[in-house]
């Protein structure tokens, strides 16, 4: 870099004003910078290196225990069901960036390396400015439209909350981390549409490399769109199809579906054999001069070029019938190509043949960005073999891990949302089903959530700032927040100890984090300060818990002598007009009462009672209008609440039963059988070391759920033959909105 004294001069002037460089200057100071590059408010080269402990809060081993097991091969126990050895797929719930850091430079690496690397990934992100993580639940014939959690709306404010930049801010520091995942013959797959296509193309350009784009995808999702009266319809999608380096491994795909393939079908397999079956013929000239294939084949002279195979070949094709002779042999043998055999035409960039769900579809299952399995079976297909590992870490309802499952490849998939999470699990464990009907293979599952949190994570941080700023940042984003939670809470503040800041009728209060789930090792904290101070009550506020956290660890509590009770913090906090009415409700988590029932040497186990408390909208029949209606959740009750033309409200309650809420239950009939163990990488020596948490993995035996086809829901299990002797059996439920709640109970197999 040489610079001349009036250009040094004049940067000595801009700094010493505190002005921004002019532009000229950027490529001055830093000539190895690219030329052209996409430029946004906020774009920074800082990348996260992050590592959380993974915590498995669940194993799915086999669908559904039953009496008598049949397991497939060697990989799974034939007395237990449970897999024994081998990968098992990850559904991992968390934010993706801290994810992926982990996976990157935690001791989860090491395993993902063992299996050949990350070949595939593909994302399909919030590219549609408009979303907001609703989602819309059947409740009968009513729907109830779900909001999104206070962790989810904290996402789509840092995604969208200054519009496009803070979109590309997001998926620019991600899609770094992803391409360090990916195996060097890996390929990534990034779904957009028209709205940011372009930026994104850029983005991709910068990471993965201009050379390394491999095509721009053209999906026709739709074959038109309504009341577009001031443009052409929007009806396709992109996707940017990338590999890490030019190692990349392609299969081409062939497709039948598309019209144009089609019309071809039509027109040439226009010939027809005795047994009605179609074909057309293919001419048997070779394209280049092959001086030895030119021989005499039943009087049949060869073309001039040759003939396109050996004689050999010839006769094999002839005694299979494959070959048409014309009466004439001066004319050429012709191959008979059969519609029933035929492959179809090498699929484009252009692919007009995959169509949108239908509503009636077997695959469907409500989830708003739901893509067709068809469009991730040609990904897969195109770009892995069986057994490679494939990841989407925006997975919404599953989609990429239930199309890798069925062609047999290995996955990781994650996603913020916890609905999302549970909607996944539902589709992997049904899929299961199938393929132990099927007697196909299928792989165990593991549900993990991202274990200790740093306190910087806790409110959002800008990590840019100096260490100075980020800390005043830190300490002002905390006091408000907290200040808010006591103040609806109706808690006085209290400044005397490390893990708690409010008090309340004789109890202590602590609030949890603002944008991430209250952890096992938050609450054990708080459990330890109880101790040393003698403090005997306590509430814990949370917008989120931790799956698998309850009941656990208010048994725990409750063995060294304190009342510990976890309540959620309602979205109505943010609302002071709620506040100021008394209309803040922070709920409890939910109730489970179950029953066991004994045959001999075996358990059932029947679900008796649930419980929740949440409350949403429920004062949305002041703000509704005359003539509407809404459903919202009141105290634990989906109600409907209609206003008349005169402004009279009325309330339908629509959950009749406590079994409304259930959306899915599961059973462990052996709890605490498998210890939790997490690995940790000490980041000086880089040695990986095992440890128990104290706690047990739920190993998922036994479920039932509804689905979109079918809403009914069983209250039995099927009863399990277990070893005589004592035991605990651990029962999950998750409820409609996709929150989990277990209870334990110990038993006695036996006489």
């Amino acid at each position: 870099m040489k610079l001349t004294e009036n250009e040094i001069r004049d940067i000595t002037q801009y700094l010493e004003a505190g002005k921004d460089l002019p532009e000229k200057y950027r490529f001055l100071l830093f000539e190895d910078k690219k030329e052209v590059e996409l430029l946004w408010n906020g774009k920074s080269g800082d990348v996260t290196n992050v590592v959380l402990p993974f915590q498995v809060i669940e194993q799915v081993d086999e669908p559904r225990s039953e009496e008598k097991r049949e397991m497939q091969g060697s990989l799974f126990d034939s007395e237990t069901g449970r897999q024994v050895k081998g990968w098992n797929n990850k559904l991992i719930w968390g934010d993706n960036k801290l994810i992926l850091s982990s996976l990157k430079n935690g001791p989860m690496r090491k395993e993902i390396e063992e299996q050949g690397g990350i070949k595939l990934i593909y994302i399909d992100p919030p590219f549609d400015v408009g979303a907001d993580f609703s989602m819309n639940i059947a409740i009968g014939d009513e729907i109830l439209t779900k909001n999104p959690s206070v962790i989810e709306e904290l996402a789509y404010r840092d995604t969208w909350g200054k519009g496009e930049d803070s979109f590309l801010s997001m998926i620019y520091e991600r899609l770094i981390l992803m391409k360090d995942l990916l195996a060097d013959d890996g390929s990534i797959f990034v779904h957009c549409d028209w709205r940011l296509n372009s930026s994104i193309k850029l983005i991709m350009d910068e990471v993965f490399g201009e050379d390394n784009l491999i095509n721009e995808i053209i999906w026709k999702r739709r074959g038109g769109v309504l009341n577009e009266n001031l443009r052409f319809g929007n009806v396709v999608d992109f996707i940017l199809f990338y590999s890490k380096t030019n190692q990349n491994i392609f299969y081409p795909q062939k497709t039948k579906d598309d019209k144009h393939t089609k019309d071809y079908i039509k027109q040439r397999f226009n010939k027809t054999n005795t047994n009605g079956k179609k074909y057309m013929l293919q001419p048997m000239g070779a394209p280049k001069d092959r001086p030895n294939l030119k021989y005499l084949y039943k009087g049949y002279s060869p073309p001039k070029n040759g003939w396109l195979v050996s004689e050999d070949r010839m006769k094999e094709l002839d005694e299979k019938g494959l070959l048409y002779f014309p009466d004439d042999k001066s004319q050429r043998i012709s191959r008979k190509i059969y519609e029933e055999d035929y492959e179809g035409q090498l699929v484009d960039s252009l692919w007009t043949d995959i169509f949108p769900i239908n509503p009636v579809a077997k695959e469907r299952v409500g989830y708003p960005t739901q893509k067709p399995e068809k469009l991730l079976e040609r990904m897969i297909n195109s770009s892995t073999q069986k057994g490679d590992l494939i990841a989407d870490f925006f997975c919404g309802s599953g989609t990429t891990a239930a199309v890798a499952e069925k062609l047999n490849r290995k996955w990781i998939c994650s996603d913020l949302g916890k609905f999302s999470i549970h909607t996944a699990r539902k589709r992997m464990i049904n899929l299961q089903r199938e393929l132990k009907n099927g007697n196909k293979d299928w792989r165990a599952f593991e549900i993990l959530n991202l274990g200790k949190y740093e306190r910087a994570h806790y409110i959002g941080v800008n990590p840019s700032l100096r260490e100075e700023q980020q800390q005043k940042q830190l300490e002002k984003k905390e006091a408000k927040f907290l200040e808010l939670i006591l103040h609806a809470y109706k808690a006085d503040k209290v400044d005397q100890f490390k893990t708690f800041q409010g008090k309340k009728a004789g109890r202590l209060v602590a609030v949890g984090p603002i944008n991430l789930p209250v952890t096992r090792l938050f609450v054990e904290a708080i459990l330890l300060e109880c101790q040393q101070k003698n403090v005997t009550k306590a509430d814990i506020l949370g917008f989120e818990f931790e799956m698998g956290l309850f009941p656990n660890i208010q048994e725990e509590a409750k063995s060294v002598g304190i009342d510990l009770a976890m309540r959620y913090i309602p979205r109505d906090v943010f609302d002071k007009r709620a506040i100021e009415k008394n209309q803040v409700n922070f709920h409890d988590v939910s109730y489970i009462e179950i029953k066991p029932h004994f045959k001999k040497n075996a358990i059932a186990i029947e679900l008796i009672d649930f419980s929740v408390h949440y409350s949403q909208d429920a004062n949305a029949s002041e703000t509704l209008a005359n003539n509407k209606s809404k459903v919202i959740v009141d105290n634990g009750q989906v109600v409907k609440i209609t206003k008349d033309k005169d402004g009279i409200s009325s309330r339908e309650v629509l959950t009749k039963e406590w079994t409304d809420w259930v959306d899915y239950w599961s059973v462990d009939f052996d709890f605490e059988s498998k210890q939790e163990i997490i690995s940790t990488k000490d980041e000086e020596t880089g040695e990986i070391a095992e440890a128990w948490t104290g706690e047990h993995v739920f190993e998922n035996e036994w479920q039932s759920f509804r689905t979109k086809q079918d809403r009914a829901i069983e209250l039995t299990s099927s009863f399990v033959e277990c070893t005589p002797g004592r035991r605990k059996v651990a029962v999950k439920v998750v409820d409609i909105f996709g929150n989990d709640t277990m209870k334990i109970i110990e038993v006695t197999i036996g006489n």
